[in-house]
């Protein structure tokens, strides 16, 4: 056996692997990534808010009505819970828990609202700078200096 290095095999990578380095490597779509995971972490909250305060509430001023066993059978007998009614089998419109879905997008909306319009108002923009002058410009003021200098 010899010492030398064995000759490396020319392998060439298609030109949309590239592309596609480049593109995963732009700013907006690791933005877009992180944004996807703090949603997904916001989310959490957001859905134990409506479940663990805000719908107890609502249920408290609707007289103790769970809004998670409010459901129709289809087919089936009827049962008293939903899970009872899920556990036979039966065949449901489950809108209670419908109801509670638009109730989560509605305050994970607002969130995003107000959380969108504070970091606005925390980061101003900056004032547009005047622009530099262009060299004809600056060519141009040099002679009128000159000019009124005479």
């Amino acid at each position: 056996m010899s010492d030398l290095p064995k000759p490396k095999l020319p392998i060439k990578t298609p030109g949309w692997v590239d592309d596609f380095k480049i593109f995963i490597m732009r700013g907006n779509v690791v933005d877009l990534a992180v944004g996807v995971i703090i949603g997904a972490a916001f989310t959490g909250i957001v859905t134990s808010l409506v479940k663990d305060v805000i719908t107890p509430v609502i249920g408290l001023f609707t007289g103790g009505v769970n809004f998670t066993n409010h459901f129709i059978v289809l087919k089936g007998a009827p049962a008293a819970t939903l899970a009872a009614a899920q556990k036979a089998g039966d065949v449901t419109i489950n809108y209670g828990l419908f109801m509670n879905a638009v109730l989560n997008f509605i305050i994970v909306a607002a969130a995003i609202f107000w959380m969108v319009r504070l970091i606005e108002k925390i980061h101003q923009a900056p004032a547009p700078s005047a622009p530099a002058a262009t060299p004809t410009e600056s060519l141009l003021a040099e002679i009128r200096d000159i000019l009124k200098t005479r």
